[in-house]
């Protein structure tokens, strides 16, 4: 529930922010749709393997488990270097967390997303870990649940962040 508090703060903070843009630039001049697009279907791509990794788990088959949690993570370290591109490329423009409060609550949001997806992944990876030394124990198996909730909210975030940043940000308003 803290990261529901989290990202409803950050949220709130964007939603006044998004148009203080002092003589930076606004959303619509600094968004990339198509690489977002693609992005946010890489994002969601691996919220279905975690998905299929979860059935998985209900089967009983650790090649399975190992298999679409492994997919779920390369596919998240894909997502992270979209995302690690974009903030490069912004900030090689001259379009920092310091050039306006837009910005800063831009990065702040989309950044705080990318560190939860970082974390995911460490999350996965360690995962991973444990159902190839100890199985599919009970305790893995509740964690690996856990881990599922987690990585799905990360996605249900994303697509607040794609609707409300990026395509409301694209509108010339």
């Amino acid at each position: 529930m803290t990261d529901c508090v989290l990202f409803a703060t950050l949220f709130a903070v964007y939603a006044v922010l998004h148009v203080n843009t002092f003589t930076g630039p606004a959303g619509w001049q600094i968004f990339d749709l198509p690489n977002v697009l693609i992005e946010t279907l890489i994002l969601l791509t691996s919220s279905f393997a975690c998905g299929l990794g979860v059935i998985a788990l209900h089967n009983k088959s650790k090649f399975g488990v190992m298999l679409w949690f492994g997919v779920t993570f390369a596919l998240g370290l894909i997502f992270l270097g979209f995302e690690l591109n974009e903030f490069a490329g912004l900030i090689a423009a001259g379009d920092s967390w310091q050039t306006s409060a837009f910005l800063s609550a831009f990065f702040t949001l989309v950044g705080t997303h990318g560190l939860h997806i970082v974390i995911g992944l460490v999350w996965i990876g360690v995962m991973i870990g444990q159902v190839a030394w100890e199985g599919l124990t009970e305790g893995v198996t509740r964690r690996l649940t856990l881990l599922s909730l987690f990585w799905h909210f990360l996605d249900v975030i994303w697509i607040f962040i794609f609707t409300i940043v990026y395509l409301f940000g694209s509108l010339r308003i």
